[in-house]
């Protein structure tokens, strides 16, 4: 018997109409968020172009912070290219220039698409971008001048900062106005952390401001403050982000729902409660009560339980979906930075304890901690993030599988080497410098194998970067694929799908 010969039932009035409908109401939804897309093109493409240009300078000031770290002669008779003008003005360029741009620029496209409304004067978010972007510049170039501040990831000086509110307040108030005037009844989970992020980086940032420059706090609770503000702005601000995107990104790929809401619920509250009480936990054995490093330590472990409810929460939506990891260029870097949020949590758990925390604070196992948060997390979800967004942006999809393929790889493998180099470089060097029958000098000394080895890590995430800035270039300068399949990692992917088997 042949499909011809099976015999068929004429269709019934009710369910042509009832198809009809079903083809009507998918057309309706196509024609909404092409047009949603439309009215976030200008903004979100000049936030993700303003990032990854800061993504390219900061990873030339990472680069060369890195060789001067055990190379300390290399351009030693220029003064504003000394380790300490350099290394702060590099992480001042990741987290203010790529990282919260791309963060912005993704929550825009995704509020607006989660709302389902299209953007209402987009000119406001180009001139937040605008005053963002002057900010930055303005900061960076009081740190290269020698007016850093001093405290970690606050180096741009007031006035600096003071750009960087007005910038705020323009992205801040058309946040509020798009879910204030959404068509979506539905609160989504996504919208959870986006929300809580927007809502949490003023109360950080000026909470901090003021008591640390306008109605300055005395002697060591500076410090207090500047750690404080520190790990919340990863956790809260960047965090939130990242954890949000994952959100959407990973059911929306693969075509289910997120498994569980009540979980969902679960890992955002507790999520809330004890990120912002970390921090101190980095000041251990300093001239601190007892009671704020511990309140920090015991936040720390407590941040399991939204860990362990996040982690099951995207494994179980992702049950028997992996495979799919193969060819989609968005899931791969968004499982792997879902991933990493894991073992960034749980590494900060062990090393905040205080038997630990004697041995690596103030080693460069510190500095693994945090490229472990700001890059094998944050970063990569982003990197994801974009490559799901700008081909429906700019209407074509990426030109080649391999260079994602390329830049996963050279990223994964990057980030991994440097951790593992800036990990055990720190213990060595935490346990050496506690030996008391060791010169400090002979402790530098025995670090300077692994500093090599993150130099080389550097390289490969430089070429990473420049591979997705070509990449990336492609598509602004309109040099995509012009398909109506997205491009895969696996080139067998791309025929199966021109094919339909």
């Amino acid at each position: 018997m042949t499909p011809a010969d099976i015999p068929l039932k004429p269709p019934t009035a009710g369910s042509v109409a009832i198809a009809a409908a079903e083809v009507s109401r998918g057309e309706v939804e196509q024609v909404e968020r092409a047009l949603i897309d439309a009215s976030t093109r200008v903004p979100v493409l000049m936030f993700y172009t303003s990032a990854v240009v800061w993504l390219l300078i900061g990873t030339l000031l990472g680069s060369l912070t890195a060789f001067k770290s055990h190379m300390p002669d290399m351009l030693a008779g220029i003064s504003f290219l000394t380790w300490g003008r350099i290394r702060p003005a590099h992480m001042n360029t990741m987290l203010f220039g790529w990282a919260s741009m791309v963060g912005i620029g993704t929550s825009i496209w995704l509020m607006a698409r989660l709302c389902r409304t299209t953007l209402r004067h987009p000119l406001l978010l180009v001139g937040g971008a605008a005053f963002w972007n002057l900010g930055v510049i303005v900061g960076l170039i009081a740190i290269f001048a020698g007016q850093s501040t001093g405290y970690q990831w606050l180096e741009f000086p007031p006035y600096a900062a003071a750009i960087l509110f007005v910038a705020y307040s323009l992205i801040v108030s058309w946040a509020v106005l798009m879910f204030r005037f959404r068509r979506e009844g539905h609160v989504y989970i996504t919208q959870w952390y986006l929300l809580g992020a927007f809502l949490w980086f003023p109360w950080l940032y000026g909470a901090t401001q003021m008591m640390l420059f306008v109605i300055p706090v005395q002697g060591v609770v500076q410090a207090a403050v500047n750690w404080w503000f520190a790990n919340n702005f990863m956790f809260l601000w960047l965090g939130s982000i990242g954890l949000g995107t994952a959100y959407y990104m990973i059911p929306k790929v693969i075509g289910r729902p997120v498994y569980s809401y009540h979980l969902a619920a679960i890992g955002f509250w507790t999520y809330a409660l004890f990120a912002s009480w970390t921090g101190m936990q980095r000041l251990v054995d300093g001239p601190f009560p007892a009671w704020m490093i511990t309140a920090s330590i015991a936040a720390s472990i407590f941040m399991m339980i939204p860990v362990v409810t996040m982690g099951l929460n995207h494994h179980m939506t992702m049950r028997g979906s992996f495979p799919l990891m193969r060819y989609s260029p968005t899931l791969r870097f968004t499982v792997f930075g879902a991933i990493a949020f894991t073992v960034f949590c749980v590494v900060g758990m062990v090393i905040s304890l205080r038997s630990m925390a004697r041995v690596v604070n103030f080693t460069e196992a510190g500095v693994a901690y945090t490229h472990l948060g700001l890059y094998a997390f944050f970063t990569m979800i982003m990197f994801g993030s974009m490559y799901y967004i700008v081909p429906r942006l700019v209407g074509r999809e990426w030109r080649y599988g391999s260079l994602i393929k390329l830049h996963f790889w050279a990223s994964a493998y990057g980030i991994g080497l440097m951790l593992l180099m800036l990990f055990v470089g720190g213990w060595v060097q935490g346990r050496d410098v506690d030996n008391a029958s060791l010169a400090f000098s002979e402790s530098t000394q025995s670090i300077l194998p692994y500093l090599r080895g993150r130099s080389l890590s550097g390289m490969l995430l430089a070429l990473a970067h420049l591979i997705f800035a070509f990449h990336f270039g492609m598509m602004l300068f309109g040099l995509g694929r012009h398909a109506s399949v997205p491009t895969f990692l696996n080139p067998q992917a791309d025929a199966k799908a021109h094919t339909g088997t």
